[in-house]
């Protein structure tokens, strides 16, 4: 079985360098690393170049031209170029645990997906964070906040058992999946425009296809790195078609994964 670790990213070259070094110090690998970069400019580009020199696995950047919030489709472009079976996938603000990618491993199941905790940096210290390149966090880091979700505990992890319907605390940002599910709902919505909602979808679409969800706690836990939220322009459109999936039970969408496979 081939496994990808899929980074989403976009001009934000100070994050993705400690996410990547936070890649670096994983205890176990995955077989490839995917970058999907929303139209990033040149110093990002430099940054995956360096960091595909420090690591002996494949390192695929992924980018397409910067026309708006186009998460889906560079997401869609990401898996399609992947040879995996199965996909971890983190946003480029988010450093890891140095267990994420072995925990996500250890307790994949078939026709589930799984949605992990993130921990919250504060806002106030994404300065010091970003300059002194912290990547490890526990229970006492006086730059986190949530901390009780930095407790690295994987047998309180087997105690969650996967469930039929969308959580209240899923996240795009800390998921994995199976491609071949990915594949059977047409992967995401390119409909989705703008920030928000297109990760939720995909998740009711894979419940809708019968792939059950499973709540990774105490385990494959990510640091959020604060930021001001992206313009939410497009919110309204988009909570109305994630609405749409759930209520037509809709599995696949139109304008998806397919065009690049």
């Amino acid at each position: 079985m081939k496994t990808a670790l899929l980074i989403s990213t976009y001009n934000w070259v100070e994050a993705l360098e400690l996410v990547l070094e936070s890649v670096l110090q994983q205890t176990q690998l995955p077989d490839e690393i995917l970058i999907a970069d929303d139209g990033s400019k040149t110093e990002t580009k430099e940054c995956i170049a360096a960091f595909s020199k420090k690591i002996n696995r494949p390192v695929k950047h992924f980018w397409q031209e910067d026309n708006g919030f186009r998460k889906s489709k560079i997401l869609n472009k990401a898996i399609a170029g992947s040879i995996a079976d199965y996909i971890i996938q983190v946003d480029g603000d988010c450093i890891l645990h140095r267990h994420f990618v072995s925990d996500h491993l250890a307790h994949k199941q078939q026709n589930t997906y799984l949605y992990g905790s993130r921990v919250n940096i504060k806002e106030g210290f994404v300065n010091q964070v970003l300059t002194k390149k912290i990547i490890q966090f526990n229970y006492f880091s006086k730059q986190i906040k949530n901390k009780t979700r930095t407790l690295h505990i994987p047998f309180f992890s087997n105690l969650y058992k996967a469930h039929e319907g969308i959580s209240k605390k899923f996240r795009g940002c800390n998921v994995s999946y199976w491609r071949a599910d990915f594949i059977a709902i047409n992967g995401y919505n390119e409909d989705f425009e703008g920030w928000g909602k297109e990760d939720s979808d995909l998740a009711v679409r894979l419940g809708n296809l019968g792939v059950k969800a499973k709540r990774l706690r105490y385990a494959g836990i990510v640091f959020h790195i604060w930021h001001h939220i992206k313009s939410k322009e497009n919110v309204a459109k988009n909570t109305a078609m994630e609405e749409d999936a759930a209520n037509q039970k809709m599995v696949k969408c139109e304008h998806g994964v397919s065009q690049y496979l």
